[in-house]
């Protein structure tokens, strides 16, 4: 007997929850309990029912009860902020929008900005230029190419699949299990929509084919694995663009010094960039903070020169080059070279480098500051740069190889080179705090093992550094820069990487169109049919270059791929074994409220992955400790798919067993952007802050249960007697929090709207029982708090298969043993840690 109505009504733009009332068969006695020890049914469906039995009676004592939505039993705490404020975006004024479009261009576009020091020169080592039809050709694809892929792809489309305005491969994913539950941890709580930046939005013209769409990728397991799979392919690819940025942007900067100082050779070349890429990973502890104020000046230096040479180069040697602008220039160079033009492609896509910053940086910015500086900066400087190389090449055609420093006049070099060597450290800088970043999501996801974050900056909650990551980057960059020796070596492997990323962001770009936009459906399909089919031309191009150097983004790709993968199936399979083995209630319940041993006073959190039921850690601490802490609070540190979780959404509080046991629930929600930075001692005065307000609501709603009960009691009688019906066992209907009855109650109560229970239903802070609460909970938190944490060891079952015994008595093992300990995130002196050893078989 299950019955759910809407309460709700739809808001403005379909953008908020349906609100709902449960039905549910509960005993009269019933405390909102975890699993209380006399159930008969355990109720954790929303909108579930019970039947339940009091203790120490024969008979079952059955009424219905309508209370309101159950949000996974820790609605007490949820219904009191949800939708408490709503994060919105407004906009911004003209002139603070243009203002932060000049910023974007110190982090978004630096990647891409430097690409005309050798695009040029990388598509010309494969097509000799033998007539002007190659210049042309090849002009007309570089600027086509930056037009369909950043312009329209990214800054028309992209950039509005944003999650909260989080961009990259992570957000669009995290949009996604927002939508449909893909996550492989099985952690999702329907509380979770009640913070107010999960904004769902309900479906409206396409629902049939949505909901189709959703039930598919819920019910398989094969696609939630190839969807987690896609995410974590483009996320490592975007690990090798940490390594081979640095590499081809400081090294192309420098080799325009080859032909202006005798005797600076290739050597030369690599040792100067070693130094300066050890120079730069080197101050990445500082942060970014105190140099960030120069990014984007230096950077619009860059672009005003770039496109300054390039009309004056345009107006010396051949302004003809704009009949590039007809794109049948392009079937003519495919025409005349056609297995070397198809090879070029693998140099023209280094012309969009770093497109995907545009949408990966969208954290710090708005969509129409990206789309305002690219339109109006990016993109007519870098088609003024291109067109002024081709009109030089028109004239010299042998200086294709150093086709930059060439073309710039021969007063400006070292200015121009100055300004350059700038720009190629602002773009490796971006890209290594984007790396960072990304690493920070995907530990906060679940799909990377924990490692130091420093935060540099007490302003920016982006700024982070991580030690143990950096110095592999820059041993991996010098590697590169030792071994290759050469930037169109380097450009081989880099297009692969920045292809892959691409690839990766229009699959999940389309599922988004289906699942969430519901856009028509031939429209949706256009869109990998256009940009799908041009990015696999071009993956094509550079995967033909694997012996070239391609490999090595491959090779860093499936490396960083097998660590995430082996990391997030092992956490997968360890949270299965957690839930398999969780204690009962009716073990708890038979201790008895002593647990079975002495309570001393004090606060032990008790810190473990389960949001529902009791961790078999908990047995363990109960047979080891000879007393066990006053309060007990199970504590989760979960990360949901948001960006962000507000403060005052932090906690989630449920009591478990009944109020003489003292023991809590409590999950803390964290979005993957969020920043960890309190200490112990502001965590514990959060939660217990936290947990206070919990017991104060939960009194209230006790005495709101009372007074409805009582109304609808006289109510029914009267009713009863009308009808001459006989009352047995019948239903009585009390409703809780959406009762029109108790309008008048309500108002003659409340003074300005303060209050929304009636007057005998508020308690007083004299009230007996949650006096003495709150007087145990003070008590207790005056004694201090002790970590109880368990140091698990995961092996696999004996009857498990080879591959699954390799990865996870191994590969997971290992990782395990060298990944940052939990206690270290908690910053907690050793002092106050209890350890119970435990080995979870999966």
């Amino acid at each position: 007997m299950r019955a759910e109505m809407e309460e709700g009504e739809i808001e403005e733009g379909s953008s908020a929850r349906l609100s709902r009332s449960e039905t549910r068969w509960v005993d009269g006695s019933e405390v909102d309990s975890e699993s209380p020890p006399w159930s008969l049914q355990e109720d954790e469906s929303w909108g579930g029912m019970a039947v339940v039995q009091a203790p120490g009676e024969g008979s079952l004592r059955r009424r219905l009860a309508k209370k309101p939505r159950r949000v996974d039993s820790l609605d007490v705490e949820a219904m009191g902020i949800a939708d408490s404020h709503k994060h919105r975006q407004k906009d911004l004024p003209l002139w603070s929008t243009v203002a932060m479009a000049f910023q974007t261009l110190g982090v978004v576009y630096g990647d891409m900005g430097t690409s005309p020091l050798y695009v040029f020169s990388d598509v010309f080592s494969k097509v000799p230029i033998k007539s002007e039809i190659d210049v042309l050709g090849a002009l007309s694809l570089v600027m086509y190419t930056i037009a369909l892929i950043p312009l329209v792809k990214y800054v028309c489309v992209v950039l509005k699949a944003n999650d909260n305005g989080e961009g990259g491969t992570f957000a669009l994913y995290s949009l996604i299990c927002r939508y449909a539950k893909v996550s492989l941890l099985p952690n999702q709580q329907q509380a979770d929509e009640d913070i107010s930046s999960f904004r769902l939005k309900l479906p409206t013209p396409e629902l049939e084919r949505a909901l189709n769409i959703k039930e598919c990728l819920e019910r398989s397991s094969f696609a939630k694995n190839i969807l987690l799979l896609l995410v974590l392919t483009g996320t490592s690819m975007i690990m090798g663009d940490g390594i081979l940025t640095p590499s081809l942007s400081v090294m192309s900067a420098l080799s325009g010094l080859q032909g202006e100082i005798p005797g600076f050779n290739t050597d030369a070349v690599v040792i100067v960039s070693i130094i300066i890429l050890v120079l730069l990973f080197s101050i990445q502890r500082f942060g970014t903070g105190k140099v960030g104020l120069l990014f984007a000046p230096i950077l619009a230096l860059w672009f005003f020169s770039l496109g300054s040479i390039g009309i004056y180069n345009l107006l010396k040697y051949d302004i003809s080059v704009l009949r590039a602008l007809n794109p049948a220039y392009i079937y003519f160079f495919f025409q005349r070279n056609s297995v070397e033009a198809w090879s070029a492609l693998g140099g023209c896509v280094l012309c969009i480098t770093g497109a995907e910053a545009m949408f990966a940086d969208l954290g710090h910015f708005s969509v129409k500051s990206i789309q305002i500086a690219f339109a109006f900066m990016v993109f007519p400087c870098l088609l003024l740069a291109y067109m002024g190389q081709a009109a030089y090449l028109m004239k010299q055609p042998s200086s294709a190889e150093r086709i930059f420093y060439d073309s710039v006049p021969e007063v400006l070099f070292w200015p121009i080179f100055v300004i350059a060597a700038l720009a190629a450290m602002i773009a490796s800088q971006a890209m290594i705090s984007a790396t960072f970043s990304c690493i920070k999501q995907s530990m906060a996801l679940g799909c990377f093992p924990r490692m130091k974050v420093i935060h540099t900056s007490k302003r920016f909650m982006g700024q982070i550094y991580i030690p143990v990551l950096n110095w592999f980057l820059m041993s991996m960059c010098v590697v590169v820069v030792a071994t290759f020796r050469s930037t169109n070596d380097i450009a081989n492997a880099y297009g692969i990487a920045e292809v892959g990323v691409m690839l990766v962001s229009t699959t999940l770009v389309t599922l988004v169109m289906l699942l969430i936009w519901q856009t028509n459906l031939f429209l949706a399909l256009c869109f990998p049919a256009i940009f799908g089919a041009v990015e696999l031309i071009y993956l094509s191009a550079v995967l033909s270059k694997i012996m070239e150097g391609g490999w090595l983004p491959l090779a860093f790709a499936a490396c960083f791929l097998c660590v995430m993968y082996t990391w997030n199936y092992g956490s997968v399979l360890k949270y299965q074994s957690e839930i398999r083995e969780k204690i009962s209630m009716d073990f708890v319940a038979e201790l008895g409220s002593t647990l079975g041993t002495v309570r001393v006073p004090g606060i032990g959190l008790m810190y473990n992955e389960l949001v529902q039921g009791i961790p078999s850690i908990f047995g363990q601490f109960l047979l080891t400790l000879p007393a066990i802490h006053s309060t007990i609070v199970f504590v989760c540190i979960k990360y949901v798919p948001v960006p962000v979780v507000p403060l005052e959404e932090r906690f989630l509080f449920r009591r478990v067993c009944q109020k003489d046991y003292h023991i809590f629930r409590c999950v803390a929600r964290y979005g993957y952007k969020d920043v960890r930075k309190e200490d112990h001692q502001t965590f514990e005065q959060l939660l217990v802050e936290s947990l206070e307000r919990f017991l104060r609501r939960e009194a209230r709603e006790l005495a709101l249960e009372t007074s409805a009960v009582d109304i609808e009691h006289d109510d029914e009688s009267v009713m009863s007697r009308d009808s001459g019906a006989a009352s047995g066992a019948g239903e009585l209907h009390v409703p809780l929090l959406s009762d029109p009855r108790l309008d008048n109650n309500r108002a003659s109560c409340s003074e300005g709207g303060v209050s929304v229970l009636p007057c005998s239903a508020m308690p007083s802070d004299d009230d007996p029982s949650l006096e003495y609460e709150l007087s145990a909970l003070r008590e207790a938190m005056e004694s201090g708090f002790t970590y109880l944490l368990a140091h698990g060891d995961v092996r696999a079952r004996k009857d498990s298969w080879f591959m699954k015994k390799l990865i996870i008595n191994y590969f997971y093992a290992f990782l395990r043993r060298n990944c940052r300990a939990g206690a270290a995130n908690l910053t907690v002196p050793h002092m106050n840690i209890i350890r119970a050893g435990i080995t979870y078989m999966v």
